[in-house]
Order: structure tokens, then sequence, then C-alpha cells
């Protein structure tokens, strides 16, 4: 007993020992690591499973995977969203997200796979998309954005606000976003008195100049004279086509008589009869013009170009559908043959 006692006290012994508790831990650790990651992995296909059903239409489950084929793979999931084909697009991501084993581009497609969800409609599917991929990185800022939109699309204002406050702790300027934000939920209030819904609309017009195009619309909706005196017009041609499908009743005359530019629109409308043809707005003076000579079958047709992601659309939007901006919508007038079954009123 004498003989062995003294080898604890051995240096050497000490360091063997450490070492050998060193190296225990490290493989509890290694292998703790493993498994969480194993079910890490397991959770992701569960909840990924919820998502993989027969609308799906195109068959992955022979498809081999290579990471090579990551890269073309995702451009063509992508050229089915940008092409409307949501099902093929989802079906690409689904089996993408499955095959690899890298956290990072597995976010980056439940990103993209979160949006193709918005893009056709399955809202409460982006929604838990994208509250997956905060769970694993929570300062996720698109992540976050896209929340944001998905709620403010569901209607659910008070989480679209919470959403609002991370960004906000991470410096993103979200005051526009929470005053479009104040802006939807207010026009979305069914409760609320006509009188008192126009005079919070002008306060936050006040508040915010580029929700000028969409209030001056609400307004038109809701009260054509304060619609009319709330005009700028020094703005028209951002509100040209809601102008152009006012219907007739709706004209203020004495507030057009004073605006060369009102003038000419109205004219080329033909809604007046006094010719007027220098708005500065080459397709309306133009229509005019020819209406001047004799020529009664002119029409405005308009699109709508987001000036951030340049994509133009055939009908007019708050957010950008693509990009998903705020306040970057242009109006863009064409001269065109007048249509009897297109002359309709925006309201």
């Amino acid at each position: 007993m004498e003989n062995i006692l003294p080898a604890y006290n051995d240096p050497l012994f000490s360091i063997l020992l450490i070492i050998v508790i060193a190296l225990i831990l490290s493989l509890v650790t290694y292998g703790w690591g493993v498994y969480q990651q194993q079910k890490e992995q397991g959770n992701l296909l569960k909840f990924l499973e919820k998502f993989d059903t027969s609308e799906c239409m195109l068959d992955t489950t022979s498809m081999p995977f290579d990471t090579h084929m990551l890269k073309p793979l995702a451009l063509l999931a992508q050229a089915f969203d940008n092409a409307g084909e949501y099902h093929k697009a989802i079906s690409i991501y689904l089996y993408l997200i499955k095959s690899l084993q890298e956290e990072s581009p597995k976010l980056e497609l439940m990103e993209k796979l979160g949006k193709t969800y918005f893009h056709a409609g399955f809202l409460e599917r982006a929604k838990s998309i994208y509250e997956e991929v905060l769970r694993k990185k929570p300062r996720n800022v698109k992540a976050l954005y896209m929340l944001e939109v998905v709620y403010e699309q569901m209607q659910d204002f008070p989480k679209a606000g919470e959403v609002i406050e991370p960004l906000e702790t991470m410096g993103e300027q979200t005051q526009t976003l929470r005053r479009f934000l104040a802006f939807s939920e207010l026009v979305a209030d069914k409760t609320l008195p006509k009188e008192e819904k126009v005079k919070k609309l002008l306060q936050l017009l006040g508040k915010e100049p580029g929700l000028y195009r969409e209030i001056i619309s609400v307004l038109f909706h809701l009260d054509t004279q304060v619609a009319w005196q709330a005009l700028d017009t020094a703005r028209i041609k951002e509100i040209i086509d809601i102008l152009w499908f006012l219907p007739q009743s709706q004209l203020s005359l004495d507030i057009i008589a004073e605006n060369k530019q009102l003038k000419t629109l109205y004219y080329a409308k033909g809604y007046t009869f006094e010719p007027a043809a220098s708005s500065g707005i080459f397709a309306l003076d133009m229509l005019a013009t020819a209406k001047e000579n004799g020529f009664k079958e002119g029409d405005l047709h308009f699109t709508y170009l987001c000036t951030k992601c340049k994509q133009s659309f055939p009908i007019a939007f708050k957010r950008c559908p693509n990009c998903m901006a705020l306040h970057t919508v242009e109006v863009e007038e064409h001269i065109a043959k007048s249509d009897p079954k297109t002359d309709y009123s925006l309201f």
C-alpha cells in the first residue's frame, strides 16, 4: 500500500490524469455536439414535412443529390418562382434544404422558400418558415423584414409592430415602415367612423409625405371634397391614374379650372370642353392635341414601375410585389385606343 500511494503524488501521473480527463471531456462534448446536430436535423426534417404535400408536383424523390447541383437547382427554383410556377419552386427548395448539411445555405434557401410561399399566397406557411429561420438566427434582418410584411398582409398589425422592435434595436431606420403600418391599420379599421378616419389620414399625411398617393386614393373613396382639398397640384403626375379614372360626378370643377394639368387631363378625358394641351405631361398633351384635332378614340393606359428594382407591373401597388419596397411606385402613362370596357373607376 505504501508503494502505491506515492504514485498519486507523482507529477507525471497528475499530468497523465489531466490529459485523460480532457480527452474524455472532448469525446463527450463531440458526441453531444453530434447528437444535437442530428437532433436539430431531425427536427428540421419533421418541420419541413408539414410543407411537403401533393401540391408540389415536381418529383425529386429519385433525384440523387450532389453539392454541385445546389447553384443550378437554386437558380431553377428562382426561375419557377419568377414565372409563377410556385409549386415547382417549392418542391426544389424543399429538396435542397433536406439534402444539405451546412446550416448557412439551408437558412438562405429557407428564406427563399418563405418568399415563394408568400408570393403564392400561403401566408401561414411563409410565417412558419420565417419564424423557423429567426429561431436559428434571430438577428436576420431580411427575415425580420419579410415576417413583418407577412403579418402586414395577414392584417395582424400588433404582431407586425412587434417584429419592428428588434429591427430598431439593430439600428434599422423604421420610421417610414411604422407610419405605413399605421396607415394600413387605419384603413383596415371597420369600426372607426368615417370622419375620424379622414381626420387621422390627414394627420398622417402631414407626418409622412411618402404616403401621399395612398392617402389621396383612400380619401377619394371616403370624402371627395376633402380629397380635392388635400390634393397637391405639384404632385399630380404621381396620381394621374387615380385622377383619370375618377367618375365625372367626383370632379371639382373649380379646382380643375385653376390648374393647367388638371384642365388638360379632363379635356383629354372628355369631361370638359375647353381646349388645353400644355400640361407638361407628354402623353396627356398628345392626347389632348389629338382630341382638339377631331380624334376622339384616344385613351390613357398605365403601367407601374418600381424605382428601386426597376420591375414594371400592370397594376398599381403600395409595396413593390418584387422587392417589397415602400413608396417606390412610378406611374407611367401610355396613349392607347379607347375601349369602353376599360373605362372604369378605381373605386
